[in-house]
């Protein structure tokens, strides 16, 4: 399973899911090295935590609106939220287990 990729259109539905499990969201961008070493780990985690979170991705260059709207400064960012709200934020390229200590905290 692939992480689902988010528009300004779809963010909102995204985050504020019903089910109460907690969307990871990786702001990233096509030119971005350390993103594409990222991209394998987050598919990954996908792929093992269906059911129990989202991935999701949004490319900062095609949607800067929700960059700016979050203060990215810096990609990749990953922004976990539960309920709606951000919880926790991570910059630059981590491991599996911290993204997943991470999304389980």
């Amino acid at each position: 399973m692939k992480p689902q990729s988010l528009t300004n259109e779809t963010f909102d539905a995204a985050i504020n899911n019903t089910t109460g499990l907690p969307v990871l969201v990786d702001f990233w961008a096509e030119w971005c090295g350390p993103c594409k070493m990222l991209a394998p780990i987050l598919d990954q985690i996908a792929g093992e935590q269906a059911g129990s979170a989202t991935i999701a991705k949004v490319d900062i260059d095609a949607h800067p609106e929700l960059a700016e709207r979050f203060g990215i400064r810096a990609i990749p960012t990953l922004i976990v939220f539960k309920n709606g709200q951000p919880v926790n934020t991570i910059t630059g390229v981590k491991s599996k287990a911290f993204i997943e200590a991470a999304l389980a905290a």
